[in-house]
């Protein structure tokens, strides 16, 4: 693969790495890698298998504070190198991107942002469903339980399950019991299908299923407490009969190809 060309020289690339598998990363994503004068990347989440072909200086943010960070991506990109600073998933979601392109643009530094594939979609991969079905949801509510970093007050788990929609819920398998809790409290169902996918494309992913009257006691039992994605909804019941899209009914005309009826 050609590297990056000279424009992009003395830039930092915030880089999607996808939820863990080397081969969903994009191949913009393996290219500036690739290229790279020097990687950051997020150790605790991201797979080092991704950085095999690379010879440049490492960096684990995993121990970093936020000054220490910057003052690598400035040194670097200040000498007109490439930074790759590598997020796992997708960086904008739960990727703490904003405040790092806050102070490379007060120093006047380039960036990018490089998307990636989310682990809640490869969750959804992983357990082989739509997350919007026709007539049973046409949303997805991304979000996560307040821990030690709380969320705003309107975006309680009870005030969200309210709108009944597919719900990803982040960094909060630690907090199963909670999350359970608060989701009957907004109106869900004991029996709304629930599946925890931890680790979603790696070699060791483990997938529980179950509904909110049992997800606790089997999350439990396979002891996981993090990296898992909590999954919630009634697309996730693959028993649960559904009507066809209109995409494809042979009946229904639309821009591209005219219906029978």
């Amino acid at each position: 693969m050609d590297k990056p060309s000279a424009v992009d020289r003395g830039k930092v690339f915030f880089i999607g790495a996808g939820p863990g598998d080397p081969e969903l990363l994009t191949i913009r994503g393996k290219r500036i890698i690739d290229a790279a004068d020097c990687i950051i990347y997020a150790g605790s989440l991201v797979n080092r298998d991704l950085f095999t072909d690379s010879s440049c200086p490492l960096y684990d943010s995993a121990g970093m504070h936020l000054d220490e960070i910057v003052g690598i991506m400035k040194e670097t990109a200040g000498k007109g190198g490439i930074v790759a600073r590598v997020h796992t998933g997708d960086p904008s979601l739960f990727g703490a991107i904003r405040e790092q392109m806050v102070r490379l643009a007060g120093c006047g530094i380039d960036y990018e942002i490089v998307p990636g594939v989310s682990s809640a979609f490869a969750a959804a991969a992983a357990l082989g469903v739509e997350l919007t079905l026709p007539e049973v949801t046409q949303s997805v509510i991304i979000t996560r339980r307040g821990g030690r970093t709380p969320v705003p007050e309107k975006e309680h788990l009870s005030l969200l399950a309210r709108h009944q929609t597919t719900m990803m819920i982040f960094l909060s398998v630690g907090m199963i019991a909670d999350v359970v809790r608060e989701l009957i409290e907004g109106g869900l169902p004991e029996d709304t299908p629930v599946a925890v996918v931890m680790k979603a494309s790696w070699p060791d992913e483990k997938k529980v299923i179950g509904t909110l009257a049992d997800i606790e006691r089997k999350v439990s039992r396979e002891k996981i407490a993090k990296t898992a994605m909590i999954c919630v909804g009634r697309v996730f019941d693959k028993t649960l009969p559904v009507a066809e899209s209109r995409l494809y009914d042979k009946g229904f005309s639309h821009q591209m190809r005219k219906g029978t009826q």
